[in-house]
């Protein structure tokens, strides 16, 4: 069976919010290997985190608040902790949470590698 038709497949057996994660998370997947932005700022652009945030939307506000990091160096962790949060149930909270140290401490090993 080819891939494309292997995804449809799994596609079309998954409920209708985990249709929208799995397109959510293809997207970010695409996002990575087709943006190049030019030079993105050496400092974290912050956005706030909104109070019913999903764990995809918090993965893409992490994404732009941290555009100078590789995002697929960090694709393990990000996709273990939403795995965890679809597939165990755990507390989007607690993973968001989670996520946003992920993120601050590659920031931190970014910084590390970068000083002049």
């Amino acid at each position: 069976m080819n891939r494309l038709k292997h995804l449809q497949q799994i596609f079309r057996q998954l409920a209708s919010e985990q249709q929208n994660t799995l397109l959510a998370f293809a997207e970010f997947l695409q996002a990575q290997s087709t943006e190049k932005p030019p030079e993105p700022p050496q400092i974290p652009q912050l956005q706030p985190r909104q109070a019913d945030e999903s764990v995809i939307a918090a993965i893409k506000r992490l994404a732009k608040s941290y555009p100078m990091l590789d995002k697929a160096v960090m694709l393990n962790e990000t996709s273990r902790l939403m795995t965890e949060h679809i597939m165990q149930g755990r507390d989007k909270n607690e993973v968001i949470d989670e996520l946003e140290l992920v993120f601050a401490n590659h920031y931190e090993k970014f910084e590390q590698e970068n000083v002049s």
